[in-house]
Formats: structure tokens, sequence, C-alpha cells
């Protein structure tokens, strides 16, 4: 017989006279049964290479294959599989030491040449399987997932992943017409984890998971450490590719990393919503991918002067509405703005700009999705078993596991691999108090006390230690933000000290308590005047960012423009002045888009900002001042230095409520010069005020709200003030200045 490859050998004469009855073709007819249903634990017992006393028995599972034989590298003809009883089953015998190639006919004429998954050995390392077996691997997103490489010289894709109470996990795809019978994995028993080398994969090639739970087949699974995935409404898994992304960013890792998480550096940051931010109305409304945004978001930032970008979760989620919080792929960026190479570039172009990028993280749920962890091998495997521990009430979600090592270990490593993997310069992590206390959301008796009886979660406390103390080893400078809205204590202390180890904490108080304040009638302020210095009782006990964030412009709270109080002229004053009091304030500061220029609506994730609105000079001039803002915060060390310390704050005064007017300096390094700044919260505007002064001399108006620029009434003190030797509020000079209506005005002393 001759297939056009070559002569036929002596050992295929031997395979086709080998009766298909033979025992030694046919192999173990309990592993045969399960093969063929779908039900086989250890493939690798039957299939792939095995030795006989005639040489080696080839045995391959390929249905609906018309013909299969086994080649040499050169093509020559080892052996033709005779197909046996089970539809789809060859075998064959070749040389002992055979190295073999599998050349499959298909249906339709299709032929295929490739390397038999199940001649492999091994894949995993020892080393791999211990740090899985005891929970501590931290690299995952090298070591589970689909990897592609090279083995033994041949190029594919290593699949392995975390099932370990599953019966049988397969490789489906495109490749094998999505039939889990066609390449069921190798489970490395030790650590519960499933492998198998597949050939010839190509990257973007899409695949899951066909899991058999102790309960029966599960639907489909994505993989959890997928590196690249499938656009919404779709949901597979991609073969990522292998290609090294060239970074050209040396110098701005080397000088984050001296920079000690930046806490006596500005620190201003642009929240973005990348699906929403700007859309293509030509193209049906659709969102920016990453080079777009590229081009037009950095050029954004670096115009209003903001030192960061912090973008909602990019990590692959399935529903939009939930603005990335519903996460479901914690390795892989979401598809809907290109691949992952696009993302890399977008933060390399970002760093070339001068501009961080920190992302939102969320280790506290995941969504119920079939296909995504939820009772991932048909147990509770990332999850809690218990609802009362494991489902999260008002968001419908799943709460991980986090006293289970493995799980621990699978978001460590996931927070490491967007630092290593894509640059980034931070992560915001997001509901860090629903997981620090087992009450969070439940009434009575719908939680379980930890092991003291108390309502701290133990293990979300030791995650968190971990995990910012692993980021500070691995990557110093790198930011750690804590979105925590209640008092636990030590939320910015370190590990050592019994803190939780972040670099700063998000300010909810402060945010909550000014923005109810400014939402008052003036007429009404001076009866909540301590809503504006309340957070000054405790801005030190950690380090803080100001936050105005996504979350106060979304379910019927408005917009921050739509929150000021009186007439438009006074609304924008009124943000104007806020802004500005916010930018001197001691902390950090974020912005969410759409604020820099007092966009009238509230957001919407569906929409794009209000860019028109730009076409008004009373939102030009709040983008204006929210540039100069920024501008004076990073150039004036008084603004910055001591953002996380007493020594830089001293209010000057904090009780004319009747007038609701504050006052207060900022304070740098003893040669710089100090800032004072003063806030009028009413519409009257206030002449012949005195004002105490820490430093006799010039004072220099280096910025006022009400300036015609930004839209003002342009009242003001000609730019500058000469002290007098007159004592006021405790200092020992003071100032007679105009206070402008609704505004705030920043003094700089000397020249």
């Amino acid at each position: 017989m001759q297939d056009g490859t070559g002569p036929v050998t002596n050992l295929e004469r031997l395979s086709e006279s080998t009766s298909p009855a033979d025992p030694v073709l046919l192999g173990d007819a309990g592993a045969v049964k399960a093969l063929a249903a779908g039900r086989i634990g250890d493939p690798f017992a039957l299939l792939g290479p095995h030795p006989s006393a005639h040489g080696t028995v080839v045995r391959a599972y390929l249905p609906p294959a018309e013909a299969v034989a086994a080649i040499d590298r050169s093509g020559v003809v080892l052996a033709t599989l005779q197909p046996l009883p089970t539809p789809g089953l060859f075998a064959g015998i070749i040389p002992t030491g055979s190295a073999y190639r599998l050349r499959i006919h298909w249906p339709g004429g299709r032929l295929q040449e490739t390397e038999d998954p199940y001649s492999f050995g091994l894949l995993l390392g020892e080393l791999d399987i211990y740090l899985l077996a005891e929970g501590s691997h931290l690299e995952l997103g090298h070591c589970l997932g689909a990897q592609p490489r090279s083995i033994e010289g041949i190029a594919g894709v290593r699949f392995a992943v975390w099932a370990p109470n599953a019966q049988r996990v397969s490789v489906v795809g495109d490749f094998n017409v999505w039939d889990g019978r066609r390449h069921p994995m190798r489970k490395r028993v030790e650590a519960g984890v499933w492998e198998l080398f597949i050939p010839r994969l190509p990257a973007g090639t899409l695949y899951k998971y066909e899991i058999l739970g102790p309960h029966g087949l599960l639907p489909l699974k994505a993989d959890p450490v997928a590196l690249q995935v499938e656009p919404p409404p779709s949901t597979a898994s991609v073969v990522p590719d292998a290609t090294p992304f060239r970074w050209s960013d040396a110098n701005w890792l080397e000088a984050r990393s001296a920079n000690n998480a930046l806490l006596h550096s500005p620190l201003s940051i642009y929240e973005v919503h990348a699906a929403s931010w700007r859309r293509v109305d030509a193209q049906g409304g659709r969102s920016l991918n990453w080079d777009e945004l590229g081009d037009q978001l950095i050029a954004h930032v670096i115009g209003l002067g903001f030192t960061h970008i912090e973008l909602l979760p990019v990590m692959g989620h399935p529903f939009s509405g939930s603005w990335g919080y519903q996460v479901l792929s914690q390795y892989a960026p979401q598809a809907t703005f290109g691949e992952p190479s696009a993302f890399a570039r977008f933060v390399d172009r970002c760093h070339a700009a001068g501009v961080g990028v920190i992302l939102d993280w969320v280790p506290g749920h995941f969504p119920t999705d079939a296909h995504g962890l939820a009772w991932f091998d048909g147990t509770a495997l990332y999850e809690h078993t218990d609802p009362r521990e494991g489902f999260h009430q008002e968001w419908n979600t799943a709460i991980y596991n986090l006293g289970r090592r493995e799980v621990h270990a699978f978001l460590v490593s996931s927070a490491l691999h967007w630092i290593e993997r894509y640059h980034v310069d931070g992560l915001r992590v997001d509901a860090v108090a629903s997981m620090l206390y087992r009450d969070y959301a439940r009434r009575e008796g719908e939680w379980i006390p930890n092991k003291y009886g108390g309502r701290e979660n133990i293990e979300a406390i030791e995650f968190l230690r971990h995990l910012n103390d692993a980021v500070a080893q691995r990557f110093p400078g790198v930011l750690m933000i804590a979105e925590e809205s209640t008092a636990w204590p030590g939320v910015t202390r370190s590990s050592q000290d019994w803190g939780l180890g972040f670099s700063y904490k998000w300010n909810m108080g402060w945010m909550h308590d000014t923005l109810r304040y400014m939402k008052l009638d003036p007429v009404h302020r001076s009866y909540d005047h301590h809503d504006m210095t309340f957070g000054l009782l405790y801005a030190f006990s950690e380090r803080f960012v100001l936050p105005l964030s996504h979350d106060e412009v979304v379910h019927g709270k408005g917009s921050l423009i739509g929150r000021m109080s009186g007439d438009t002229w006074q609304r924008f004053a009124n943000l104007r002045a806020y802004f500005a009091f916010m930018w001197t304030q001691p902390g950090k500061k974020l912005l969410f888009m759409g604020g820099e220029f007092g966009q009238d609506w509230e957001w919407n994730h569906d929409g794009q900002l209000d860019w028109l609105a730009l076409e008004h000079p009373l939102h030009r001039g709040v983008q204006q001042l929210v540039g100069d803002l920024n501008r004076l915060y990073r150039e004036q060390p008084a603004l910055h230095v001591f953002d996380c310390d007493s020594a830089g704050f001293r209010w000057i005064i904090a009780d004319d409520n009747s007038n609701s007017i504050y006052a207060y300096y900022r304070q740098g390094h003893a040669d710089s010069a100090p800032v004072i700044a003063i806030c009028n919260f009413t519409p009257v505007p206030r002449l012949h005020y005195r004002l105490g002064a820490p430093r006799a001399g010039v004072w220099r108006e280096i910025l006022n709200t009400d300036s015609e620029i930004y839209g003002g009434s342009n009242l003001g003190n000609g730019g500058r003030l000469e002290s007098s030797t007159t004592p006021s509020h405790g200092q020992p000079f003071s100032l007679e200045l105009t206070l402008p209506p609704l505004a705030t005005v920043l003094l700089r002393h000397g020249g």
C-alpha cells in the first residue's frame, strides 16, 4: 500500500496484519469505554505511545477522522493506524524509540499533520507543582492558562488549569470542533492541576475547558488564567501571541522605584471609564481602542496637568453595565479595546509622556456567569460554599474564599501580573470594606462570625497584608490604594506595624461631607460649617487620596456641577471654589472624567462625555482652572510635600461660620514659600477682610477662582498684598484683602 509519501514498512505490514481484537492494540477495555463516553481521567494511560513486545503501540482518538498514519519527521510512513471498534480510535505499531507525527485524513479531503499531544511527558516542573500544591505560587500568569512555547523543538501551546475535584478536564475549541473527548488532559494529582500540550496551535485560537465534575458535565468554562479573551458578548479564551512586547520605559520604571510611592510628590489622578470617555459617532458610537485613547486621552491628561490616569477595571468582564467591576478574567485585558499588546502600548505611551497608570482591581467578588469561576470544577472552588460567606447580597456576586491558599495565591498573582506584564504604576483595590467585615451588608443571622466570634474577616486581613507586602517587595514605588469606606485602623500602616500596608486610602468621609456642604444654599451653610473642617480632625491618621469619583455622579446623584447650589453663574462659581479648596487641602487628588469641565449631566456608561459643553465659556473656564490647579499643585512644594503630614497644614480661620469663610496655610520644607488658601462660600464679596499671616512681606495672589479667565466677576487683589504688623487670628502679621463671591484665593509668600 502506498500513500505517496514513501514505501510501506515491515512494521506497517505488522500493524495491518494485527487483528483489531489484539489487546496489544486495543488497550484496557475500561479505559476505552471511558474515553468514548468522555469520562476518562487518565488519557495518557491509553493514548499516545506505549511500549510493547513488537515495538511502540500508538493510539490516537480522533473522531471523525477517516484515516490516520504515523509518520516520521521527514514524512515517511511508520505505520498506518488501524481503526478500532470504538469509532474514532486508531492504533498501530511503530519502531521503538521513533519520533512520530500523525497524518490525519478528515472528512471533506482535509489533511492535517501534527505531533501527538499524548507523546509528550510531564509539562509543569517540580517547583511549579510544589508551589501550586502549597498554594504559594505567585506567578500563575506564567504557569497556568494557555502558554505558547516549544517543547522538544515543537511549537505549540501548554494548557494548565486548576480543577482538583474534576473527574475529567478537556481543552476544546475550533481545532477539535469543541469535542471534549478529543483533548482530555493529564491530572497532576499532587496539585489538582490538569495539563496538556497541543502542538501547532496558533496565536488567536479560541478555547475553553470542558469539565466533568463530581456530579456531571458542566457548562464550558473560560480559562481563569487566560491571558487574552474574546470581546463580549462572546466568552471564549484566546491563545495569546507569545511575541514579547518591546518596552521603552526603562527610565520611567527606574525613577518610579526610587520615588517611595510618591509620598512627598504631587499625585493628581484623572479617573477614567475607557469605554465612555469618548466614542466614534460615525461608527455606531463605538468606544475608542487603546491606540485611539493613546492619541486622545493622553493629550487631554497632559493638557490638564494630571500626573496619573486611573482606569476603571480593564480586566475582562462580560457585562459592560458593571463598569468593569464584575471581573471574570483576572489576567486578561478587556478585548473591547484591542489585543493585550495594544494595552501594553497604551501604558508605554503614557510613560513616555510622563503619565502614570493606575488600574482599579477587584479581589472581593466575581459574577456567577456559567462560563466563569462559579462552581468551576463542580464544587465551590473559588468561592465559599455557604452563601452566608460566599454570596454578596448587594451585587449578586460570589465572594472569593480567601481562606483557601490557592485562591489567595490566584489573586495576589493577578495583582503582580498586571504590574509585571503591563508595567502599571498602581492598583486601586475596590470595595476593601466589603472584604474586611463578615457582616458587610448583612443582617443578624445572615453572616458567620470568625473563629473568635467577631465580625472581622481574618482571612481577608491576611490576604491584604500579603498582597501589599508582595507588591512592595517585588515592585518598590508601585502604588496600592484602598477604597475603604469605614474607620478601619491602620489601612496605610505597614503590616509590620499591624496595618494593612496600603500606600493610600480614599477619604470617602471628606468627599461625602464636603459635597453635602456644597449642595446647600449659602444661606444655610453657616449651620453646617463643620462639614468642611471635620476631615482635618483625622486627615493625618492615614495617607489619604481626596476623591471625587465615579460613584458620586451616578445612580441619580447628578453631576458635580448639578449638585452645586444657585443659578448658573453661582453653580459654576461654587464648583470652581470647591475645586480650589480640594486642591489645597492635605491629601492627594482624584477627579472623575467630566468633572474637569463641569459636565452638566450625570455620567452614563453607555454614552460619552459632553464634549460639546466646551463650546460654552463657563465650561471652558472650569477646565482652565483644573489645569491651573494641577500646575500650581506640582510647582508649589507647599501644596504637596506634606500632603500626608500635619507639619504641612495650619488653620488660620476655621470658625467664621457666619461668613462661611475658611483660611489655612500649607507649608513645605523650610526653604519653600508657604501658600495661604482663603475660601468664601457665600455670594457676598468681603471687602477689607483682615486675615492673619504667618510671615511678613509681600504675598502674591497666584490664583483666584473668580478671575474672568475662569468665568468669574474678576474681583480680586491686584495680584499682590503687603502684610501689616497687626496680629490677627493667632498669627504675628495680617493682610487686608478683598474676598470675591463664591471663590477661593491662593496667596504665596514672596516674589
